[in-house]
């Protein structure tokens, strides 16, 4: 019989750590979504790019980068933009002198919205994650973030910088 090793399976330690971080999150993201949708009526992956359109340049981005940063396909950007669009959140335009694609513009109405929706995320982060951690396992926390990132996406924290990366959710 072979053994898990030589198959080259996760040692249980290695199991162990990754099920941990894995599960948490899973467990957070959840939590985050449900305070969203219920206080809000916004899910959690319409404010995110909601979030994102809010801190654009001009409140609006190419619909092809904002599926990138939000590691969506484009099909999903479309149906989510068409979902926001119809909310009267989003607008869709053609970039100017380039009709290769589409931008995809936050409103007015999509602006009070989002900020409206704040405090509900922010409050749902700092319970759901924050608050549970000591101030040094947030810092560890953060350096594995941020360590995972870089050899992950490292244009993430090349392109964001830390201001964006602490304000994006």
């Amino acid at each position: 019989m072979t053994s898990d090793e030589q198959l080259g399976w996760l040692s249980p330690d290695e199991l162990r750590t990754f099920r941990a971080f894995n599960r948490a999150w899973e467990a957070a993201a959840a939590h985050l979504d449900a305070d969203m949708e219920r206080e809000t009526d916004l899910p959690r992956t319409y404010f995110d790019i909601l979030w994102r359109l809010r801190r654009a340049p001009d409140r609006s981005l190419r619909m092809s980068r904002l599926a990138a940063i939000t590691h969506s396909k484009s099909s999903r950007i479309t149906h989510a933009i068409g979902r926001l669009e119809a909310d009267g959140l989003v607008r869709r335009e053609v970039p100017p002198g380039d009709r290769r694609g589409w931008l995809a513009v936050l409103t007015d109405e999509g602006l009070r919205r989002v900020e409206q929706a704040a405090p509900v995320y922010a409050r749902s982060v700092r319970e759901r994650v924050l608050t549970p951690l000591t101030n040094q396992q947030r810092k560890q926390l953060t350096a594995i973030g941020e360590t995972l990132l870089a050899g992950l996406e490292p244009e993430a924290l090349v392109s964001s910088g830390d201001k964006e990366q602490a304000a994006t959710p």
